[in-house]
């Protein structure tokens, strides 16, 4: 029946690339939401940016690959290389000329505003006279014209920065048009200047403007080629392969392995070329003959790269208007009320929701542990962590203070390496046992164990998280974290830790529930009996929270207990290769994705169990790369106060109204329609009321 239904309604499957332009043009939406302030959408047309950028240089250089190497096979979603390559060159201009779009719109009503970038011939006296000393005291020095002719080749284009194509020809020579000859060179914008420069302005005037580094540059190009007249100074842009490889089991030092590695990634093939719209054709066909690329040229009309957007609301000074509302993280009143860590959790565990709740518990709660005398050891996993991380500071605290500090450090956390590698040295540098995990896996879980002699026994203290121990991105994203004292969930920490750094094996998990090893069929076991109860008449339903869906046995688990009778709630924030709505194979599970201010980040997993609910946190998505590739956790929630409130806050994202999109049969997003007489429920607004729902008060919708 199933096989005959998808006949007409297409593929079992979406396709997980085509997947993530979707994914990213909800993002694109928020820029163009009207209802979204206007600085806070010139933010989400810079994520949509530095989202691409990731995507190219990863997923699409991948795909580049295997049509180089000649693989022709079909993925499980029926793609092959070549086809889903063509596939998304296709939605991925669409959606850059939608974003440009975009741009020029919102520049249109920061302007009315009084916000403004200026092109150079659109300055005044004052602003001139500014711009004039500005460079020739700050940028002229750092610039590097390079020129490309027989004795100087086509110098290193480094990933990801914007440049400067110069066509220029010699001063003075009297030549005919066929003998002139043209001559080509490159200009960096240089990375540590601001790309955004503020303009002086009358000090009766509110307006706040602005021009580009780059328009400065092209307005004084002549002074790097004295001798020569630049015929055309245009922009151009390259993205390069990112993907690292290297051997991790014959590696010596994966340190220095991985640090080799980051040199090349410098060397990466092009997979990406973005130029000005107008380019003078000499220089377009000097940069594609040197990168080799053909097909992935994006003729840009606007500023390469938006992603200087994402510091625009930072230049501007005031328009609290045009900004969202300041959210400052409560203390989580559990240990506001008691500012004894250990005290509060012998009584209760304790559950905190970022970034409505503050990070600086968990900061806290390490400073305490580094200084209570009682405290044995402190271990934890570290994968992405800020530029100034106060937790690095704790833990080197600790270890100087005579403790037994262990930190796992995933150095391979793509795009954190170097940082995490200058942790990983700082860290031993203090005196921490610093491991890099195990060989073949990311570990990507999120754990901290306290170990602490109380009389004659040793208590553990766990926290367990959805997200990374990153005080930064705390604020910005939605992640839960989960403070006990269970002593199964103990019991197993310590084991995990043990099968980091040592040889051991574990041989059965109390609480935990650990990927690679066991992860998946846990997953499987736990939809399954699902099943079975909505096969016996009891209560069955699941809701699933993650960041995406990819895996397809853990797709086709949950297609069987949909039409078992299960009903399937599922809140997907990026890909989803799962097709909702389809009769006679998913008509009972819905997908829905919410992009709003904050990332929606954390991993909630709930099985009714038949009326005996049990509610699951997790570092894992479910994608192959979580279940087979890494090292993951999921810890079940086993206080009945803790599990009421992220059922709560899994009930409020069902209930989302304003910003959530529904997942159709076709593939693509739809606003979810409440009616006429629905209450608006903005589910990252009502979150803000996180200590009222510990009171199991009721948060208001929006």
């Amino acid at each position: 029946m199933a096989d005959m239904v998808m006949k007409k309604q297409g593929p079992r499957y979406l396709n997980r690339d085509l997947s993530w332009v979707e994914f990213n043009r909800r993002v694109l939406q928020e820029a163009k939401d009207s209802g979204t302030p206007l600085l806070e959408r010139a933010k989400f047309l810079s994520i949509v940016s530095s989202n691409l950028d990731e995507f190219m240089s990863v997923r699409v250089a991948g795909i580049q690959d295997q049509i180089r190497a000649g693989y022709t096979k079909k993925d499980f979603t029926g793609y092959t290389p070549a086809g889903l390559y063509r596939r998304l060159i296709l939605r991925i201009s669409a959606m850059i000329s939608e974003q440009y779009r975009t741009y020029r719109e919102l520049s249109r009503l920061l302007a009315k505003e009084g916000i403004q970038f200026l092109k150079y011939d659109e300055l005044n006296g004052a602003q001139r006279k500014s711009m004039e000393t500005y460079y020739h005291d700050i940028v002229f020095p750092v610039l590097t014209p390079m020129a490309v002719d027989q004795s100087r080749p086509f110098p290193l284009v480094h990933t990801g920065f914007v440049y400067l194509a110069v066509v220029l020809e010699r001063n003075g020579a009297v030549q005919t048009e066929e003998e002139k000859e043209s001559y080509f060179a490159i200009v960096q914008i240089p990375s540590n200047l601001s790309r955004i420069i503020p303009l002086p302005h009358h000090s009766n005037s509110k307006k706040q403007s602005f021009i580009l580094i780059e328009e400065l540059i092209r307005h004084n190009i002549q002074t790097l080629f004295s001798g020569y007249m630049p015929l055309a100074v245009d922009e151009f842009r390259l993205t390069r392969n990112a993907d690292l490889a290297f051997d991790e089991e014959g590696a010596e030092d994966l340190l220095e392995e991985i640090e080799k590695e980051l040199r090349k990634r410098r060397w990466g093939a092009p997979v990406r070329l973005e130029i000005q719209r107008g380019i003078h054709p000499y220089a377009l066909e000097v940069l594609k003959e040197e990168f080799e690329i053909t097909d992935a040229v994006f003729e840009i009309e606007g500023p390469l790269d938006l992603g200087f957007l994402g510091r625009l609301p930072g230049a501007v000074k005031g328009y609290s208007r045009l900004r969202f509302p300041q959210v400052d993280p409560v203390y989580p009143r559990e240990f506001d009320e008691n500012d004894d860590f250990f005290e509060v959790l012998k009584q209760k565990d304790v559950l905190v929701y970022h970034p409505y709740e503050s990070f600086d518990a968990v900061t806290d709660f390490i400073d305490q542990a580094a200084e209570d005398p009682a405290v044995m050891a402190i271990k934890m996993t570290l994968y992405r962590v800020s530029g100034n991380s106060p937790l690095i500071r704790a833990l080197a605290q600790a270890a100087e203070s005579g403790k037994q500090v262990t930190v796992v450090v995933e150095l391979k956390a793509r795009f954190d390496e170097e940082r995490n590698i200058a942790w990983a040295r700082t860290l031993e540098k203090a005196g921490c046992h610093v491991v890099y995990g195990l060989i073949g896996l990311k570990t990507h879980a999120k754990i901290l164990l306290v170990v602490r002699q109380e009389g004659r026994d040793l208590k553990r203290y766990v926290h367990v998280g959805t997200g990374n121990y990153n005080d930064i991105t705390a604020r910005l994203y939605t992640d839960i974290g989960l403070f006990t004292t269970d002593s199964a969930i103990g019991e197993d920490a310590s084991q995990l830790f043990n099968l980091i750094t040592g040889y051991s094996e574990a041989e059965q998990w109390q609480a935990l529930t650990v990927a690679p090893t066991v992860m998946k069929d846990k997953l499987f076991e736990l939809i399954q009996r699902e099943a079975e109860h909505a096969a016996a008449g009891r209560p069955a339903r699941i809701i699933a929270k993650m960041n995406s869906l990819s895996n397809q046995e853990m797709i086709d688990e949950l297609y069987e207990a949909s039409e078992a009778g299960v009903h399937i709630d599922l809140i997907v924030r990026g890909v989803c290769c799962l097709r909702p709505g389809v009769e006679g194979l998913s008509e009972r599970i819905t997908v829905r994705s919410i992009v709003d201010r904050f990332l929606e980040h954390s991993r909630i997993y709930y099985f009714e169990n038949g009326g005996n609910p049990e509610v699951w946190l997790s570092s894992a998505d479910w994608m192959t790369r979580n279940l087979t590739r890494r090292l993951e956790l999921m810890c079940p929630v086993i206080k009945p106060q803790t599990r009421e409130t992220l059922v709560r806050i899994l009930m409020l994202s069902l209930a989302d109204n304003v910003k959530a999109k529904r997942l159709v049969p076709n593939g693509k997003y739809e606003p979810i329609l409440g009616g006429s007489q629905a209450v608006p429920c903005r589910s990252q607004f009502a979150a803000r009321e996180i200590s009222a729902w510990k009171l199991h008060e009721s948060p208001t919708l929006i």
